[in-house]
């Protein structure tokens, strides 16, 4: 097979940007479907992240297996029983607001749950078939920014979308995100059947997998055995968990009433406000891939990481330390896909800024994990898939701070994790297992 540098794959590099958006689009919904939870069910802001974590620890128990699948029968295959099982998953969520609401919770968790599996399917294929098109090394980096950049439209999307159809915070229920919901089903139908009709190009490396387990011949070695590349694993998992947890707690902090008795008090903005300062997180971390894809090919995934990683944590210690009283007129992303003025409080203003740096960590770890790994890439893609479910774990961990210290103390947690992110840009990202075979 010819070198994906040398072939014009236009048609399967959109496809795989497609893909992108619906994995964040199907995501995107937990954020403000945990409002409705927390509201509808009076839980404590981590039971609130339960179906977000749902969704992300799918990734656990799929990330090898999705892996293993695309090893054996390919990335037209396996992105296409992907969407079938995102069908599944959503479909399940859709149906949690039509039962009675003892069962609700339950059936919610199930096809939060389900949808995980289809979105860690879906992640598999798509970043190692970007790297593989472009050919790997700065051009694969700056397709999968590209790439990244219409994951982040849906994103910014999905919380305005849903706030304005949930309303009244205190009275929303699940099957006020019933609209979007049916968006996610119909954009996974239109997506099944593009697809199926499509050529995807399969890397020959897979193909020479596929013919030595055939042939009984036992490898060796691993994805497992580069030092830089389990680093990276860590760095993915903890990086998911940032990305997830700032917007996330964001939302819940503006819309959790300031006088709430069961629950930590909030600032009490309506929820459409609040799901529109959330969106321009997820605009900004648009903005911030759009300018990843060009400048990937002018400055390594090593600078662009140790960048954005001290960024971030500039933006997370000021949004702490701030006083809450401190009020500043930021613009904000609205559900008319126009630009507003909203009022909040300075760290929040910071908070939303981290999506300029979040915006392009995932495209940076990943290279910088899979260099140098050849044949072992797919694989290693199955493992960060398993990583992924760091989005559910940190959260969580997020959410039980926020209720014992209150909301801007848990992004101590988001500190730390970005700590960790800067040590892998400046250190932990260098082969030191060039000696293995890779071909």
């Amino acid at each position: 097979m010819e070198s994906a540098k040398h072939k014009n794959y236009a048609l399967p590099i959109a496809m795989m940007f497609a893909l992108f958006a619906m994995i964040s689009f199907v995501t995107g919904l937990t954020n403000p479907l945990g409002v409705i939870i927390k509201n509808q069910f009076g839980v404590p802001n981590w039971m609130s992240q339960l179906g977000n974590a749902a969704n992300f620890i799918a990734y656990a128990f799929m990330g090898i297996p999705a892996g293993m699948l695309l090893k054996r029968i390919g990335y037209k295959k396996t992105a296409l029983a992907a969407i079938a099982v995102g069908i599944v998953g959503v479909g399940t969520q859709f149906f949690s607001g039509i039962v009675p609401e003892n069962m609700a919770f339950a059936i919610y968790l199930t096809g939060a749950f389900v949808a995980g599996f289809s979105m860690c399917m879906l992640n598999t294929v798509v970043n190692p078939m970007l790297n593989t098109l472009g050919g790997g090394g700065k051009r694969g980096n700056q397709l999968i920014q590209f790439g990244g950049s219409l994951n982040s439209i849906s994103a910014t999307i999905v919380p305005v979308f849903v706030g304005y159809l949930m309303g009244n915070v205190a009275t929303a229920t699940i099957n006020k995100a019933n609209p979007a919901l049916f968006i996610a089903i119909g954009i996974f139908a239109l997506a099944f059947i593009v697809l199926y009709f499509m050529q995807i190009p399969e890397p020959a490396q897979e193909i020479e997998a596929q013919k030595e387990s055939a042939e009984g011949v036992k490898d060796p070695h691993s994805a497992l055995s580069f030092r830089h590349f389990i680093l990276g694993a860590v760095a993915i998992f903890l990086y998911v968990g940032v990305e997830v947890g700032i917007p996330n707690f964001v939302n819940l902090f503006l819309s959790t009433p300031v006088d709430a008795v069961d629950s930590v008090p909030g600032l009490g903005y309506e929820a459409a406000l609040a799901g529109s300062i959330c969106g321009t997180y997820w605009f900004l971390m648009l903005i911030g891939r759009l300018f990843g894809g060009f400048l990937g090919a002018k400055f390594s995934s090593k600078a662009m990481l140790t960048f954005v990683s001290l960024l971030g944590l500039l933006f997370v210690l000021l949004a702490i330390f701030l006083p809450e009283t401190i009020k500043v007129d930021m613009p904000v992303f609205q559900s008319d896909i126009s630009f507003g003025l909203a009022e909040v409080p300075i760290g929040i203003m910071f908070l939303i800024l981290c999506g300029l740096c979040t915006s392009v960590m995932w495209g940076g770890i990943f290279n910088l994990a899979v260099e140098g790994l050849g044949k072992y890439t797919a694989m290693a893609s199955g493992i960060f898939m398993v990583m992924v479910c760091g989005g559910g774990i940190l959260p969580l961990i997020q959410g039980g701070v926020a209720d014992l210290f209150g909301y801007m103390a848990s992004y101590w947690v988001v500190f730390a994790a970005l700590i960790y992110m800067l040590y892998y840009a400046l250190i932990g990202c260098k082969n030191v297992n060039k000696n293995i075979p890779v071909d």
